[in-house]
């Protein structure tokens, strides 16, 4: 009997209690911007501190460049390299040297000259039989070479005067458009080195300190933009279908007496289970779909992280 009349208050009481609207969790979030690390290289200076306000443009951090100014001098060297080659190339040979080609070939032809008079009147003596067969042939081969070593002369002239051909040329142009492109690469690289911000914004995190290394990729600067927070919610399934984008809904935001209005921006594609803290145990089974809903301008000033409630329809359960 005595039981009987401790539960009949608690079952008053249960049934008493107006059972509160469903609702869904989550928290107010910011745009964040991961800035990383293009090089394995130790941070040299670091020149703002967490929670600092910074502009577009502000230096954060700027990391070791002394690997990167020995690539970029050897990208500089090999651009004037390949101008110098090209510049070679268009102007032709020297003017000495085709010079030092004229007096080869005009040399080349006196030669001829000579051994074809002496053939000539060698050839008069074997018909007058008043020399030898052999010499006649012996003449004969001394200005066929003579003959060569003006015909080699006069093609090296041709081939100077002519300069380089087109082909070669444009090889050369080919490798100067690539050493320079090879030279904006790297002081590209070199740029990238210093660590700027990308967005206005506060500085929500700074993984690594002054002196550390780096690895590639490695994340060493976090800003949190300078944007209206948004409540990062989730959906549960049966909620979906009633709330497209572009619905307004009431946002309960923890320290805020006042409700907010917010409009649903974005819901994800992908549905998800349920965190631990999102939803009670009797729904933690249940799909959700992650949401995003804008909030207005008196948000503005609000921190992330924030706990907010998002107040549902309560025919889905």
């Amino acid at each position: 009997m005595r039981n009987r009349l401790i539960i009949l208050p608690l079952l008053v009481l249960f049934g008493c209690t107006p059972q509160e609207n469903p609702q869904a969790l989550g928290s107010l979030e910011r745009d964040r911007i991961s800035l990383t690390a293009t090089a394995n290289e130790i941070i040299e200076r670091i020149d703002v501190k967490e929670g600092q306000a910074v502009k577009q443009g502000d230096v954060l951090l700027t990391l070791s460049s002394i690997s990167q100014r020995a690539v970029l001098a050897k990208a500089v060297a090999q651009e004037v390299q390949a101008q110098t080659q090209l510049t070679k190339l268009l102007n032709g040979e020297r003017s000495e040297d085709v010079a030092s080609a004229q007096a080869n070939v005009e040399n080349a032809r006196v030669r001829l000259d000579n051994e074809e008079k002496q053939y000539r009147r060698i050839a008069e003596l074997v018909a007058r039989k008043l020399s030898s067969p052999a010499e006649k042939d012996n003449a004969l081969a001394k200005r066929d070479e003579a003959r060569a070593s003006y015909n080699a002369a006069l093609q090296t002239l041709k081939k100077l005067s002519a300069g380089y051909r087109a082909e070669d040329i444009e090889v050369a142009r080919a490798e100067l458009a690539a050493a320079k492109a090879n030279v904006e690469l790297e002081q590209h690289k070199l740029s990238e080195l210093t660590i700027t911000a990308t967005r206005e914004g506060v500085i929500d995190s700074l993984p690594y300190h002054q002196g550390e290394r780096v690895p590639v990729n490695g994340i060493v600067a976090i800003i949190a933009a300078e944007t209206k927070p948004y409540a990062r919610v989730y959906l549960p399934e049966l909620q979906v279908a009633h709330y497209p984008v572009g619905t307004q809904v009431t946002v309960h935001v923890d320290g805020i007496e006042k409700a907010m209005m917010g409009k649903v921006r974005w819901i994800s594609k992908d549905s998800s289970f349920t965190t631990y803290r999102s939803m009670s145990a009797r729904d933690r089974s249940r799909l959700v779909y992650l949401t995003k809903i804008d909030l207005p301008d008196s948000a503005a000033s609000l921190p992330a992280g924030i706990p907010v409630q998002v107040d549902l329809d309560d025919d889905y359960e």
